[in-house]
Formats: structure tokens, C-alpha cells, sequence
């Protein structure tokens, strides 16, 4: 006996569209991880740039201090990323999202 395989029995239609939704998520995934990427590489770009400020002021600097501001810098670098870009999500999105095509040749 063979095995029932489920697309063939819906309607030709009904495939495409599962396909295509499928398509669709995998592409809304590639765009959240490419701008998880570039929040990552603008939260280490923000601490490259505090390191190159010199130790002093009004406060102390401790761990909790520190932590604060590895978590601050982490919710600034998303938001960046979200609502302005650097770029760099859009071109790593634009080079991998042709590999998520399925008619493509290889």
C-alpha cells in the first residue's frame, strides 16, 4: 500500500496557496532574523563606542550598572533595527531570499 501524500488531494488551488503561505513565513522569518543580526551588530557597535569613553563621573560604575546598560543598549539596537535600519538586514535579506525561492535553478 502507498503512502497517502496530502497535498494531491486537495484541490490544486488549496496546494499553491499552502505553498505559497509557507513561502511567506519562511520569508517573514529571514526578515526577523536578518534584523536580529544587525540589532546584535549595532549593540556591539555601542560597545565599542562606550569602551572609548574614559571611567569617571558622578556615579560608580558596578554590575548592576553594567547590566542595565548591556540591556538598554540591546532594546535600542532592535528598535534601530526595526524603524532604522543601517542596511544592512535589507542586503543580507535580498542575497539569502533567493535561496529560499523554489523554482529556482541551481
Amino acid at each position: 500500500m502507498k503512502p497517502i501524500d496530502a497535498l494531491p488531494l486537495l484541490p490544486p488551488d488549496t496546494a499553491a496557496t499552502a505553498t505559497d503561505r509557507r513561502g511567506q513565513r519562511d520569508r517573514e522569518s529571514l526578515r526577523r532574523s536578518c534584523q536580529e543580526f544587525e540589532a546584535i551588530f549595532i549593540q556591539s557597535m555601542f560597545k565599542s563606542m562606550r569602551k572609548s569613553i574614559p571611567d569617571g563621573g558622578l556615579f560608580e560604575k558596578d554590575t548592576a550598572h553594567e547590566i542595565y546598560q548591556d540591556m538598554l543598549d540591546g532594546e535600542v539596537a532592535r528598535e534601530i533595527s526595526r524603524h532604522q535600519s543601517l542596511g544592512l538586514a535589507d542586503q543580507m535579506y535580498r542575497q539569502m531570499e533567493r535561496l529560499l525561492d523554489p523554482h529556482r535553478k541551481k
